[in-house]
């Protein structure tokens, strides 16, 4: 299982850093890709971002482009989020998970094998 972790209540304009775990097994970034999704209420779940197995390549969402930002740290076996400009509209449960899919398939969340409970994320004034 996967654990995100990072959320709380931030002003529209400001920032947040989640981070994403695993728990119980072990998360090798070079072989899983991470995938961040939200979701707002009432609304479905929404693909966020992800980071790909081994050389990292990234791509987001175009709703997030240019504020968010997918890192990791592969000696911790963590994925980060960040968040910068962050909106009311932002406001969201997020998810990371885990998939060893091939690429095209990282938008998917169905391909998804692996989820974390979620971190809530509140933009607001």
């Amino acid at each position: 299982q996967l654990q995100a972790s990072g959320g709380g209540l931030v002003q529209p304009g400001g920032s947040l850093r989640l981070s994403c775990a695993a728990s119980g097994f072990t998360l090798t970034l070079d072989y899983y890709a991470i995938g961040w999704f939200r979701q707002a209420p009432g609304k479905e779940r929404e693909f966020v971002g992800r980071i790909f197995r081994g050389g990292g390549s990234t791509s987001y969402a175009d709703s997030v482009k240019g504020r968010f930002t997918i890192s990791r740290d592969s000696a911790k076996s963590t994925v980060y989020l960040q968040m910068n400009s962050l909106k009311p509209e932002d406001t969201a449960v997020y998810y990371c998970a885990a998939t060893r899919v091939v690429l095209s398939g990282t938008y998917d969340e169905g391909n998804y094998n692996y989820w974390g409970q979620g971190t809530q994320v509140t933009v607001s004034s």
